[in-house]
């Protein structure tokens, strides 16, 4: 063989690596593949309620849980009858939780006065992982929903951004608008009613184009026929944090009726999991429960077809069994979400492993 030839035929080979490298995954994910990810993620034992609001008259919801040097934080909103309030707990152990205090708490004259749920931004996505959260720009960031109006969830609502150094009982920075908006001139039919909850992760391999990336649900009301009936979960895209754009002209998970929401990302190996809730589904069905989807590239998702991760049984939570927040640590899944019930709306938790049986 010639030296050309030789090098005709390395060259040859590099080519064909790499186009087996870079060859894309699919779009879709193999029912055997989803059976798996149930089997790892399953949390069949109800531990019970672990965060209540101070009284009967208030509401707890919308659980985000993460690591910082060695403890365990819960961030959680309160809805006291005027609008909603980020909290944050403290935990050794993710059973047991001391709330710390407020980190968002109501302001006069500002888009988000009477509304200001946060959500910790960056929380690292690895299943197993560290489950803390990256600073970008030597800040932990928070997204939340806002709004002026008084009420449950009341009038149009938006995603702000908020900043801290330190994740403690003090209230966080914020930008002074929204980052995402019902009235934004790039509003398609499905967000240009209201945006209700986000969540934003990085994205270090840029399989959506940039590296911050954000799910959010929403509703809207227009060119679609009932579109303001139901809420679904689209995603939007940032290179700062601080500028955002929607990313697509359809939502990444839709029912077209009832709710698709509160979407957590975790990544096992290279898929990626999307835990998010359903409510109201069917005619005669109007519980709200969790879910999962799959994908490889963050933009094209499997739906799940099987039970779902938790539903309502229990008294505490005999209406509503939703919006996950997920994570295994040392071999134990927890599955932290929203119950209503007898208790009123709290913070319940189920696991893979029976936690109220001592060893």
């Amino acid at each position: 063989m010639s030296h050309k030839t030789s090098i005709f035929f390395f060259l040859l080979c590099i080519c064909i690596i790499t186009f087996r490298c870079k060859a894309p995954m699919p779009a879709t994910v193999a029912q055997e593949t989803m059976q798996k990810v149930y089997e790892a993620v399953k949390t069949p034992f109800k531990y019970g309620i672990v965060v209540s609001a101070p009284d009967s008259a208030k509401m707890a919801d919308s659980p985000t849980v993460f690591r910082l040097n060695g403890k365990w934080y819960m961030t959680y909103i309160i809805f006291d009858g005027t609008g909603y309030e980020t909290w944050i707990a403290e935990s050794n152990d993710l059973l047991h939780w001391d709330t710390q205090g407020k980190i968002m708490s109501f302001t006069s004259n500002t888009w988000d006065a009477n509304q200001k749920a946060g959500y910790p931004a960056l929380v690292d996505i690895t299943w197993g992982g560290s489950y803390t959260p990256m600073k970008y720009n030597e800040k932990y960031w928070v997204s939340y929903l806002g709004g002026a109006d008084k009420g449950y969830e009341a009038g149009r609502l938006g995603v702000g951004m908020a900043y801290t150094d330190s994740f403690r009982a003090k209230e966080l920075q914020r930008l002074p608008q929204p980052v995402l908006s019902a009235i934004d001139s790039s509003a398609r039919w499905y967000d240009n009613k209201t945006i209700f909850k986000s969540s934003v992760i990085y994205d270090k391999d840029k399989k959506s184009g940039y590296p911050f990336v954000m799910y959010y649900n929403a509703a809207g009301n227009s060119t679609q026929e009932n579109a303001g009936s139901f809420e679904s979960i689209a995603m939007a895209v940032s290179n700062d944090m601080k500028h955002w754009k929607r990313k697509g002209n359809t939502p990444m998970i839709t029912k077209e009726r009832g709710i698709c929401g509160d979407a957590q990302i975790v990544k096992m190996n290279d898929l990626y999991v999307m835990f998010y809730f359903g409510h109201n589904w069917k005619d005669d069905d109007p519980s709200a429960f969790d879910r999962f989807a799959c994908s490889y590239d963050l933009l094209n998702w499997t739906e799940w077809n099987g039970p779902n991760l938790v539903a309502p049984s229990e008294p505490y939570d005999q209406q509503y069994a939703h919006k996950p927040w997920v994570i295994q640590w040392e071999g134990v899944v927890y599955h932290f979400y929203n119950a209503v019930g007898e208790n009123g709306r709290v913070i319940a938790l189920a696991t893979s492993k029976d936690m109220n049986t001592k060893p």
